[in-house]
């Protein structure tokens, strides 16, 4: 790669969009964070609706470019050459669209970028579960990675073995680096009984909380379940969930139908999670799979005990004696236990210990992003 000395690297992001979902927030903490000295981001996106962060994207001199079409190869291969062409040359194609990332760098390639980043950020893969077409698909995309990712992160081992296979340790291209969040929220002040009042939330109420898209994989029906057994043993619990998605609706439904619909606050997308943290007693996390939740390593930054999945990784773990796993073959009365232990559990920690262990550590943005500066850079000297 020609010399990269007083000048920016530059790189194209590609994710499917920028509202407040778990990669995009961790590129959002990407670009509020990095050296914008040295490293010029854009951002390619499926879709020509307006995200949630464009304008701050835009404030903090990036460029959001639609690409459209992703479903229709030829279609999008033209959209994106387009784009690499008349706004590059970039240094570094950063793909954040799992399998499909093979398509996108295979692109890339072909139009001389020359290091080609695949990341990971889910923990499992669908290929088990999947119709023929589908795993057809999955082995295709898999090969395509195999062959134009000149270098590949993943948020967590699991990750890491979902898109780069069983032993993806034998291949130097590929490695984990895990990016965590901006904890500067955490620093301020909040009164817990006002944090309460202002989401209509008794004071003496014992609530547990959950924050995260309603998909499939973060299990709401079942941690429904688990909250209204707790809910049948101690009066007043309330559950506290935060996020939206295409699932919302049925989980509205059960609500109802386990009678917690008066003690249920369905929150919608939030960008205060340090301040909601300060609502909850005890946070409920049982996701059929998981890349690395960031929503477990803000609560813990808030010393709120987590009580989660055993398919979620350690790698999230940022004060392990707040987290608390439960196998999801286990009933929901026995999640409820967990629950209710972590509730009156005579170990405590407060918020500012709390949270000095999660600055201290690689899951916080301002020490971890140095290591993706590092990476961006090593990459580029080696071609």
């Amino acid at each position: 790669m020609s010399n990269l000395r007083n000048r920016h690297i530059k790189i194209l992001h590609v994710i499917g969009w920028m509202n407040r979902a778990g990669a995009e927030t961790l590129l959002m903490h990407i670009l509020r964070h990095i050296n914008r000295e040295a490293f010029q981001i854009d951002i390619a996106v499926h879709t020509t609706a307006p995200g949630a962060y464009d304008e701050e994207i835009r404030a903090l001199g990036s460029r959001i470019f639609p690409c459209i079409e992703p479903s229709h190869p030829r279609i999008y291969a033209r959209n994106l050459t387009q784009i690499l062409q008349e706004h590059g040359p970039y240094d570094i194609v950063h793909s954040h669209v799992h399998h499909y990332s093979g398509f996108v760098l295979h692109i890339a390639y072909a139009n001389g970028v020359e290091a080609r980043v695949a990341h990971s950020h889910k923990g499992r893969s669908s290929a088990s579960v999947a119709n023929i077409p589908r795993r057809v698909y999955l082995n295709f995309a898999k090969r395509l990675i195999d062959r134009y990712a000149t270098d590949g992160l993943a948020v967590s081992r699991s990750a890491a073995e979902d898109l780069f296979g069983a032993n993806w340790e034998s291949d130097a291209r590929w490695r984990i680096l895990r990016l965590g969040i901006d904890l500067s929220p955490f620093r301020e002040p909040v009164d817990r009984a006002k944090a309460r009042e202002e989401l209509g939330i008794p004071e003496n109420a014992c609530v547990i909380g959950h924050v995260g898209r309603f998909s499939a994989e973060k299990n709401h029906s079942f941690l429904v379940d688990v909250a209204a057994e707790v809910a049948r043993r101690k009066e007043n619990t309330w559950l506290l969930l935060v996020g939206d998605g295409p699932l919302r609706t049925k989980i509205e439904k059960q609500v109802t139908t386990v009678k917690m619909q008066n003690r249920t606050l369905f929150a919608g997308t939030q960008n205060n999670t340090a301040r909601l943290m300060r609502a909850i007693d005890v946070i409920v996390f049982p996701s059929l799979y998981e890349g690395l939740p960031l929503a477990l390593v803000e609560a813990q930054a808030a010393g709120v005990p987590c009580v989660v999945s055993d398919v979620i990784g350690s790698e999230v773990d940022v004060l392990p004696s707040l987290v608390h796993r439960v196998s999801l073959r286990k009933p929901a009365s026995l999640w409820a236990d967990q629950a209710i232990a972590a509730l009156e559990s005579s170990y405590k920690i407060s918020r500012n210990e709390a949270l000095a262990a999660a600055e201290s550590g690689p899951l916080n943005i301002a020490n971890s992003i140095k290591d993706l500066e590092r990476f961006y850079n090593e990459i580029c000297r080696a071609r």
